[in-house]
């Protein structure tokens, strides 16, 4: 028993002293959440982004139909064709070939 009243005003600046920064410590994490609860809020009260605009450009369709000078070229087919000077296997050849 001797032992325990020898000191106890550092046994009670010890407790003290622990309970202080036990407090403190507990504030500065209060304080830390309390902040980021406030950007966090900030953040959800801002409008979305923008969508980004792609990066490269995409190539233009393909023309619908066909070009006047393709009609023409198979007209000339056909005539060719009907007047005998193209197979059937050559008119199909030409023929998809300005098709495809």
């Amino acid at each position: 028993m001797p032992l325990m009243r020898r000191r106890p005003l550092l046994r009670a600046a010890a407790v003290g002293g622990g309970a202080y920064m036990a407090g403190k410590s507990r504030a500065r994490s209060q304080d830390r959440e309390m902040d980021q609860e406030q950007r966090l809020q900030g953040l959800e009260s801002q409008p979305p982004p923008a969508p980004a605009a792609p990066a490269y450009a995409a190539p233009p369709p393909p023309p619908s139909g066909l070009q006047p000078d393709a009609i023409a070229r198979l007209q000339q087919l056909g005539q060719l064709h009907d007047q005998g000077v193209l197979t059937d296997e050559e008119f199909a050849t030409q023929k998809s070939r300005l098709l495809g």
